[in-house]
């Protein structure tokens, strides 16, 4: 680097300094660009690294070329060595984008290199655990020293920054000129969806103890495509407001909708998206008694880390003839979210509820009062959280047909955080 960072602040002002930097973009800042900057790379791998390209569809099966090629920035950024992310980067801020383009590039061609022996270790990892998790396997563990990785990345011929524009706009222009049509509706394409703004991305990292960026996308792509509209704001967090439900009340209840986030004593990362305010709880039936639950089926489960995924209401999975899903609305939508000055609980119910008792187990979603958090119910609860907003346990749900959010069942809470959404 030209110059020496001498603290871990110093560089993460730096790095934040170039993801909001309005006079030059050094990193894509919408899903668009995102998707438009992957399908780049693939598009230059089948010609300029067509071995390696063609090796990778190979082992990928049935998966994806997306799954392969999405995280290609995270290769370089999050998976390389310090050394050689030192050097990469140091060439990108003289050269410009084409340097990650190239490095990409000889990423695939070692990993190609190193992979095509059926009795290497990486052609192993690619089979067992699939391609993507083993490039990023493969960077981590980088067998290449940084030169050898920078003269392979600047060997490759005729791979000129015209020629990356080229296929990087004739990619653009083909996405945003696309119609995805069902039936005789028009359905928004996911890559036109908005990421939140450079300033919210800093504002969050300066804040959250749970998000990184990358996380904060993969999030970002679940949530509906009206709430993209909207920034994020933290509104409450177990590191600045204190282990309190009462607080966590008055912090958010007002907001809809929220993201809940949990981060173990063990770095587990999962969470809840909850579709409707807290101040629900507080509503009460024609008869005069405080509802159960509250809340709409876009209410859904996901996790981080270590694993990826996102689990939505089993509603949201209807028959052939849509019946069910009607069905399962009707009846789910008075029973939701609960909560009061106690406990929050999202999702809940059993089996033994008497005549069409697995469908209301399949549609209870959150609830609460002054002793404990529920979220997703029925045959066991998805997320479970104490008064003190200390230990929690997660099961399968019949809510949302999740698996437990963290392998122990139990978990430790070292962070909890609650995001609500400017404006909506």
């Amino acid at each position: 680097m030209t110059c020496k960072l001498s603290t871990e602040e110093e560089c993460y002002h730096c790095m934040a300094s170039l993801v909001a930097s309005k006079e030059k973009m050094f990193i894509t800042q919408t899903k668009l660009h995102n998707e438009v900057t992957w399908k780049t790379v693939m598009q230059i791998a089948k010609k300029h690294a067509k071995s390696a390209a063609q090796h990778l569809s190979r082992l990928s099966g049935a998966i994806g070329p997306e799954r392969i090629y999405s995280d290609w920035q995270w290769w370089i950024l999050a998976a390389l060595p310090f050394p050689h992310l030192v050097r990469v980067l140091d060439c990108f801020f003289n050269e410009g984008i084409k340097v990650f383009y190239r490095v990409a590039l000889a990423i695939l061609i070692q990993f190609h290199k190193h992979s095509t022996n059926t009795n290497s270790e990486w052609y192993a990892e690619a089979t067992k655990n699939g391609v993507d998790h083993a490039i990023d396997k493969f960077c981590r563990n980088m067998p290449s020293s940084p030169t050898k990785l920078l003269r392979t990345a600047f060997s490759i011929r005729a791979l000129s920054s015209q020629y990356i524009s080229r296929v990087f706009i004739k990619t653009e222009m083909t996405l945003k000129s696309k119609q995805v049509i069902t039936g005789s509706r028009l359905v928004r394409s996911r890559s036109s969806d908005n990421l939140p703004t450079s300033q919210s991305q800093v504002n969050i990292q300066m804040m959250s103890h749970t998000l990184t960026i990358r996380e904060l996308f993969t999030l970002w792509s679940w949530l509906p495509v009206r709430i993209t509209m909207y920034q994020p704001v933290l509104l409450y967090t177990t590191e600045e407001h204190g282990c309190s439900l009462t607080t966590f009340y008055v912090r958010v209840e007002h907001h809809e909708p929220t993201l809940l986030m949990i981060k173990t004593c063990n770095n587990e990362v999962f969470g809840a998206y909850c579709s409707t305010r807290w101040f629900e709880r507080n509503q009460k039936d024609e008869r005069g008694n405080r509802q159960a639950y509250f809340g709409t089926g876009e209410t859904f489960l996901f996790s981080l880390y270590p694993e990826r995924a996102k689990y939505p209401w089993v509603g949201c999975s209807a028959g052939a003839d849509g019946k069910g899903e009607e069905q399962r609305v009707a009846h789910g939508s008075e029973l939701f979210m609960a909560a009061d000055s106690k406990m929050i609980t999202i999702g809940g119910g059993s089996e033994g509820e008497g005549e069409g008792g697995a469908t209301h187990a399949s549609s209870l979603f959150m609830a609460a009062d002054n002793t404990m958090i529920t979220i997703g119910g029925g045959d066991g609860q998805a997320i479970w959280m104490d008064e003190n907003i200390r230990f929690g346990k997660t099961d399968r749900c019949s809510t949302f047909n999740n698996p437990p959010l963290c392998p122990s069942g139990d978990f430790e809470i070292r962070v909890l955080e609650v995001y609500g959404f400017s404006g909506a």
